[in-house]
């Protein structure tokens, strides 16, 4: 196989970062060109994620957590073999006293029956919550003795200040995992971790074993300090039009009139079409047509109103930067898939329907305003550095590093607009984080967004957030995909 990560791989690579999704490469016999291919993998990663400075060890940590994956299948298929209890103390040490001479001599052979047996070998890599979570998979459920070694070895780890020191004392020729696991240890002490980081668990029959990593301190704070300066610099926020920002102000005051408020949205052409438009459309019983604004606010209601004027408002504002037209056509497919979901598996919950198009709709607005006035806010940005001491060369770094769901929460709070579709922007690649309250609509505009890039093969089924496909009771990859065929076709026409 071609070891290189391509240009394909690096988009989904991105996608995992920005989407907070995991990312996941499965192996039965771990080949060179394999270990290879997911060490680059790590490596891209690591990058985009700017910590260069983790790499040489954690893909040191990803290889020994790999190698000791592969060693405890082939140790199932060995016993196996030799009818031998795996589970039995008299057994193990009676197996395990040829197994590596045995095995080594006839390597391919244990690993051909390892994958004949559907043996597994799972690399997974997410970013959650400043975390970086590097977990290896295997489907040997884990023994006794083997889970007493572990903790016997991070024991002796933490005895030792060096790898040096540890040589002479932890060599052990029956498994040879020994002084592996104590290097591990080791080394993610010198890049400021605990072994209270490194985690080995059994559920299941499926053996995990996990690293979490925080993300470099020194990096996290300046991101904080420009998506600060992001949002506390007026002039680089952009503002609502004045029409808007007084229509919205009338709905809220409940002084306003309807006969005020409809006067006022008669002043945009194209905001009045898009009320009469919506009023008169499927998504209401239609006892007769709307044929005035006064009447179709009645049939649409105050809020319906004032979430089709901050869209409008939004797009208006917004759709004078050209580097962002193509996530704004993503954007309107998200606000479509929205509506669609929300009307064909929460119906009857008006709030929810009326809602889910504009947070589909402005989900990205934080992206839009990051990408789109990137140049103009870089130079500015670069004078920030100087002034608070960052190196001005890491400010393209930085602003990439930038939370855009967080920094468009922030634009919805600024534009007052209502806490639902704040909550939808804020947590729309982390449903998991959203207040109990607003979950439904967020698990809508997560699965949105994952449709639309699932339809052009950047996502996976798998990467799916188990809690939304949950909510939408999808129990196969097949049930999935007739949604998506169904969606795409609706949205074509």
């Amino acid at each position: 196989m071609n070891t290189d990560v391509s240009a394909e791989d690096i988009a989904k690579i991105k996608m995992a970062i920005t989407g907070e999704m995991p990312l996941v490469i499965t192996t039965y016999t771990l080949s060179h060109n394999m270990e290879t291919y997911m060490g680059n993998v790590l490596s891209v990663f690591l990058t985009e994620l700017h910590q260069e400075q983790m790499i040489q060890y954690i893909t040191y940590c990803q290889n020994e957590l790999m190698t000791n994956a592969k060693k405890a299948n082939t140790k199932r298929i060995y016993f196996k073999q030799k009818r031998l209890d795996i589970n039995l103390e008299s057994d193990y040490k009676k197996g395990m006293k040829n197994f590596k001479r045995d095995t080594l001599s006839n390597i391919k052979h244990y690993l051909y029956l390892q994958k004949k047996a559907g043996l597994y070998i799972k690399f997974i890599i997410q970013v959650k919550n400043n975390n970086i979570c590097l977990e290896v998979q295997n489907n040997s459920k884990l023994t006794y003795f083997e889970y007493k070694r572990i903790h016997d070895k991070i024991s002796k780890a933490q005895q030792y200040e060096s790898i040096g020191e540890s040589m002479n004392d932890v060599l052990d020729d029956s498994e040879g995992a020994g002084l592996g696991l104590i290097i591990m240890i080791l080394m993610m002490r010198k890049i400021g971790m605990s072994e209270d980081q490194f985690q080995t668990i059994c559920e299941n029959g499926i053996t995990r074993t996990r690293i979490t990593l925080p993300i470099n301190k020194e990096f996290q704070k300046n991101v904080l300090i420009i998506s600060q300066e992001l949002e506390n610099t007026e002039n680089l926020l952009p503002h609502l039009p004045e029409h808007i920002t007084r229509l919205t102000q009338m709905i809220d005051n409940p002084q306003s009139t309807l006969a005020e408020i409809a006067s006022e949205i008669s002043k945009d052409v194209s905001l009045s079409a898009d009320i009469l438009k919506l009023a008169n459309s499927s998504a209401f019983i239609q006892l007769q047509i709307c044929r005035n604004i006064v009447d179709s606010i009645k049939r649409v209601g105050l809020r319906g109103i004032k979430s089709i004027a901050l869209s409008k408002g939004s797009i208006q504002t917004l759709s004078n930067i050209s580097e962002a037209q193509v996530l704004w056509e993503h954007s309107y497919k998200v606000a479509f898939y929205s509506y669609n979901l929300a009307k064909n598996y929460f119906t009857g919950q008006s709030t929810l329907i009326e809602d889910s198009y504009t947070c589909g709709l402005l989900h990205d607005i934080g992206k839009i305003v990051l990408e789109g006035t990137y140049s103009e806010n870089l130079k500015k940005l670069q004078k920030i550095c100087i002034r608070k001491g960052i190196d001005e060369n890491s400010v393209e770094q930085l602003i990439s590093g930038v939370n855009h769901s967080e920094f468009g929460a922030k634009i919805a709070e600024k534009w007052e607009f209502h806490k639902n579709i704040v909550n939808a922007i804020r947590y729309h690649h982390n449903p998991d984080e959203a207040p109990e309250f607003a979950r439904n609509l967020i698990y809508i505009v997560y699965l949105a967004d994952f449709i639309s890039y699932y339809e052009k093969q950047e996502v996976d089924f798998y990467q799916i957030n188990k809690n939304v496909l949950k909510a939408f009771s999808f129990t196969s990859k097949i049930e999935f995909e007739i949604l998506v065929e169904k969606l795409k076709l609706n949205f074509e026409k």
